[in-house]
């Protein structure tokens, strides 16, 4: 998915078009575009977690259970990354998410990209009986810990949820003993928090300028580079030269305005977009085979 100077292209799940907040996800025709996905080289698929509905939100994203879905697409692909944008860490334990992601990492074969966000519905706060004021702090507590228990053999940890002596350990192990963490947006955190102990970043659509200041201030605290991902809200039209017409979170457009826009935001500093096709208005596959003729050729998935 990522290298410096370089911009790669993936697909938000669910793969289909549709009005309103709730997709469909006929599993057989998910997985038939999900492998679609993989055979076209699109860089990875992105599964949300949203674990409760909530009428006053425009979407529910994709409906299952992140870690039981993502296992389903581990099974039905072989080389497309499986990645989470983003699991929740306020209503999880962070053994029990450390448990979760190492075994997904494990059975998919190391592919693998946990990014992470605080939660941000008060109903979900309220619903789970959590402590929306603390959710920052159960942020750093679940990164820490996870980053220590996957490396370490029978490590010491002491938070205010983990109490691990060193005569336990957690198993299995993720497949280079490591998981790549990002961290959605701020997440609470400080910009230079989030530079020490992230392994990237996601974050939202900005102006080419303030983008670019945002990944360069970045990757200077961090001393090196760590990546920046966004999701692109996508409404792809079949004439190749219509020009580009904003949409929320987004862009309406044909793929040669697509081009040029994916460009300026690999100039900017970004190194991977989501294309969210849901509110087009063709066929899923038949977008993406056109995406992965003219498109893809321009942002080349990373080879091993």
């Amino acid at each position: 998915m990522f290298k410096e100077n370089h911009l790669t292209i993936g697909l938000s799940i669910p793969l289909e078009t549709y009005k309103g907040s709730m997709p469909e996800m006929n599993l057989k025709e998910q997985m038939r575009l999900a492998k679609l996905a993989d055979d076209l080289d699109f860089a990875a698929l992105m599964v949300r977690d949203i674990p409760l509905l909530d009428p006053s939100f425009r979407d529910v994203g994709q409906m299952y259970d992140p870690w039981v879905y993502l296992g389903y697409l581990a099974a039905h692909t072989k080389n497309i990354a499986l990645v989470t944008a983003s699991v929740i860490t306020s209503f999880q334990h962070p053994l029990n998410l450390a448990k979760s992601a190492a075994s997904l990492d494990k059975i998919s074969g190391g592919r693998l990209v946990l990014g992470l966000a605080t939660g941000d519905r008060d109903v979900e706060f309220e619903a789970f009986q959590v402590d929306e004021n603390k959710r920052a702090e159960y942020f750093r507590e679940a990164c820490l810990v996870m980053k220590d228990i996957w490396s370490k053999e029978f490590p010491k940890i002491l938070t205010e949820r983990v109490n691990m002596t060193g005569s336990t350990d957690m198993i299995p192990k993720p497949e280079i003993g490591d998981i790549p963490i990002m961290v959605t947006s701020f997440s609470g955190q400080t910009l230079e928090w989030i530079a020490e102990h992230s392994d990237g970043w996601f974050g939202y659509s900005h102006s080419p300028e303030q983008q670019k200041r945002f990944t360069d201030e970045y990757r200077e605290r961090a001393g090196q580079f760590k990546p920046y991902a966004q999701i692109l809200s996508l409404q792809l039209l079949k004439e190749p030269n219509a020009p580009r017409e904003q949409i929320f979170m987004g862009t309406q457009t044909g793929r040669n305005a697509l081009i040029d826009e994916l460009n300026i935001l690999k100039e900017s500093g970004v190194n991977h977009v989501y294309l969210n096709l849901k509110s087009s208005e063709r066929p899923m596959d038949e977008m993406m085979e056109e995406l992965a003729e003219y498109v893809l050729p321009h942002f080349k998935t990373i080879e091993e």
